[in-house]
């Protein structure tokens, strides 16, 4: 690889670490050609953008931006691929269910970099699973929000027939005075 052809992916890998707030560093050294492309097609049929990297050239795209992502640097040896994703949790799910569909333990996860935060080691699969997209978490948030709305409203509706049953009693008593 030349020079010309180092910047060019130096330049592309920038540029997908800017697009993408969650990658996953990931080592998928011991598969077979065939288990490779299982895990591409199951990157691609989930909207994860799997690639093989140079670490070298990926730490010079990581320093680009400065110190946010010095501490995944340590991680860069060995091979090393990347799982970009717009969702924090679909790449750390789809480890998983490779690796159980296939009986492997590969990709390793080497670290992720979440929305600001870095996660070290293949012990952080588990806690990476279980976080929640923004979809969701802002699907909670409105749920919450409309939860006391309709507790309001289902209680104005059933107390309409409450109150109106009470003012026909009060009425009649009227009238029968």
């Amino acid at each position: 690889m030349n020079k010309e052809q180092k910047s060019a992916v130096i330049e592309d890998l920038k540029e997908k670490v800017s697009k993408y707030d969650n990658f996953y560093l990931t080592d998928a050294s011991s598969l077979n050609v065939a288990d490779v492309n299982k895990l591409r097609r199951l990157c691609f049929e989930r909207g994860v953008k799997y690639e093989v990297v140079k670490n070298t050239l990926l730490r010079k795209a990581l320093e680009a931006h400065g110190e946010k992502y010095e501490k995944l640097f340590d991680l860069l040896h060995g091979e090393t691929s990347v799982m970009f994703s717009e969702s924090s949790n679909e790449p750390a799910k789809l480890i998983s269910k490779f690796r159980k569909d296939n009986a492997k333990e590969k990709p390793l996860l080497k670290g992720a970099y979440v929305a600001a935060d870095v996660f070290i080691g293949d012990d952080t699969l588990e806690s990476l699973i279980n976080l929640k997209s923004k979809e969701e978490l802002i699907g909670e948030i409105i749920g919450i929000l409309q939860s006391p709305a309709k507790n309001v409203i289902s209680a104005l509706l059933s107390g309409e027939k409450k109150l109106a049953g009470i003012v026909k009693t009060l009425s009649e008593r009227e009238d029968k005075s």
